[in-house]
């Protein structure tokens, strides 16, 4: 039996990729769907590929520290990894622009139905933004 003899004795950290490779790939595959819902601009299909998203990422990434802890991950998995990351956070912004966007038309379009407005910053997180305030996009 020396496939089973080769798979004991390949390197940690290629047992972890052949783990991790499926889990990444799904991510990758979703954040395509994302971005493709996001050009059509299908709301409900944007919903359902960020919810899926979601659950891609909490998987991988529990994977990926649990590799890390057990023999660690290859370089290009990583590299993978972390250009997935990228690609989140560009996804993350356009849709930070695209609420502060209809934000600010709801308050032209209905004056004084919200108490205050929202900037939306880079990082995902908001801060409160007084009326008045001339701070324009």
């Amino acid at each position: 039996m020396p496939h089973a003899t080769a798979r004991t004795t390949a390197p940690p950290h290629s047992r972890s990729a052949l783990h991790l490779e499926p889990l990444l790939a799904d991510v990758e595959q979703r954040l395509g769907a994302l971005a493709d819902a996001m050009r059509q601009r299908d709301i409900p299909s944007i919903e359902g590929q960020a919810d899926g998203l979601h659950r891609a990422l909490v998987q991988a990434v529990e994977s990926f520290v649990q590799a890390s802890r057990n023999g660690g991950v290859p370089e290009p998995m990583r590299l993978r990894l972390g250009h997935a990351s990228g690609q989140l956070a560009r996804h993350r912004e356009a849709l930070s622009r695209a609420t502060a966007a209809l934000d600010r038309a709801i308050d032209v379009l209905m004056p004084g139905t919200a108490p205050t407005g929202r900037v939306y910053l880079a990082n995902g997180m908001t801060q409160a933004l007084q009326r008045g305030s001339g701070l324009q996009a």
